[in-house]
């Protein structure tokens, strides 16, 4: 493989994509920094195929990273190969409105080989190179110029070692049968819709306590508010209001904007100033959360019960025995939240009933559920048993 000197110019960047455009695969990571700002800052993108490697710099002065993007994005021909990849996608996503496809993660992949489900890079290079990383530049200052040798050995080495990873994996897929269980996962990590934050739905992910929906409305009113004003500054939204701020100020919320000046959290010149003007307006402009939007007083799905919930904590056990049994990942045979809908007697439109996962866990999930199936204790190792063939065992 031969490796590149630094991308600086859109001339050089262009020629190496004609040669990647060739490949049926490439193997892609970045680099950048997030901590102070809203939008990840792209510091470097590393690319390699079979026969070059490189690292492009997307600060250099007057590079076009066109012919990057379009590779990226456009070329349906080239497999884009990625590890834990979600980042390095919204980036993508940010430039373009597009994320890379076709894709392959191979942290997902190795769900499916036995691996656990979120298997890291130093982990899974070591699993099958047998190449022990050296993590000194991980934690470095990618924005700053110059980078040095080693900034730029590390980086590459990232992609390097994913293109020689990448075709053992796809033979070991291949030969026990297990790359169609992938083919929903890949497509899933490609919808760009998992990669922009809507306003509207940021309160989702701030805990508060209470359950009124006036206080659950103006929670509503001023995440999205956040949102919007971190977006303008470009600055991390903790910066403009913590999650424990944002929740109190939507169950206690201040009556004038003076009293801003004695909310925790808060700095006192926000009684005066137009950013907590601002705020004021959304805490006004905010209405009670509609009876559609109100979350479930459970976390499990609404009408569970607390027979339900045992039903559904023996689909859990299930699953593990299962993802032991078969060495995969439970979480690529079936999601918490879908064997809670199972045990709900909701049996229409979850995965875990559909292709490849209902012949590997699913039809034992329906057999549990309608009383074909249980549980049994064999030489010290829990088993699962049916009932119609073991009567003995009721």
């Amino acid at each position: 493989m031969k490796i590149h000197d630094l991308v600086t110019t859109t001339e050089a960047l262009a020629e190496l994509c004609d040669r990647w455009a060739q490949s049926p695969f490439i193997a892609v990571d970045t680099e950048f920094m997030r901590e102070n700002t809203y939008w990840p800052d792209l510091c470097l993108i590393q690319v390699a195929d079979e026969q070059d490697a490189a690292a492009i710099d997307p600060k250099a002065d007057g590079l076009d990273l066109k012919p990057l993007l379009d590779l990226l994005t456009e070329n349906e021909d080239v497999l884009k190969v990625v590890h834990a990849g979600g980042q390095d996608i919204e980036i993508i996503c940010n430039l373009t409105g597009k994320t890379p496809h076709p894709m392959f993660d191979t942290q997902i992949a190795a769900m499916a080989l036995g691996q656990g489900e979120q298997v890291g890079y130093s982990n899974l290079v070591d699993s099958w190179l047998g190449i022990q990383l050296d993590k000194g530049a991980r934690f470095t200052d990618w924005a700053r110029r110059p980078l040095d040798q080693r900034q730029i050995d590390y980086a590459i080495g990232d992609v390097t070692h994913l293109a020689a990873i990448f075709p053992q994996m796809l033979e070991k897929l291949r030969t026990t049968g297990r790359g169609v269980w992938l083919n929903d996962e890949m497509e899933r990590i490609a919808d760009p819709s998992n990669y922009v934050t809507d306003p509207q739905t940021a309160w989702k992910r701030v805990k508060v306590s209470s359950r009124k929906p006036e206080v659950l409305g103006r929670l509503k009113a001023l995440a999205a508010w956040r949102e919007v004003e971190a977006r303008g500054k470009n600055i991390p939204r903790g910066r403009i209001m913590k999650d424990e701020t944002l929740a109190d100020v939507a169950m206690h919320p201040p009556r004038h904007q003076q009293e801003l000046s004695r909310v925790r959290g808060l700095s006192a010149s926000w009684a005066g100033n137009d950013i907590g003007g601002r705020l004021m307006d959304a805490i006004a402009a905010a209405k009670p959360l509609s009876a559609e939007e109100m979350p479930s007083r459970d976390d499990r799905k609404p009408g569970l019960g607390k027979e339900g919930a045992l039903v559904a904590d023996l689909l859990k056990l299930l699953l593990k025995i299962r993802a032991r049994d078969i060495d995969v990942a439970p979480r690529l045979l079936a999601r918490s939240d879908e064997l809670d809908m199972l045990a709900a007697g909701q049996k229409s439109g979850l995965a875990v009933l559909e292709s490849w996962r209902f012949e590997q866990f699913g039809q034992d999930a329906l057999d549990l559920v309608e009383g074909r199936l249980a549980f049994a204790v064999v030489n010290g190792r829990l088993k699962i048993t049916r009932i119609e063939d073991n009567p003995e065992t009721v």
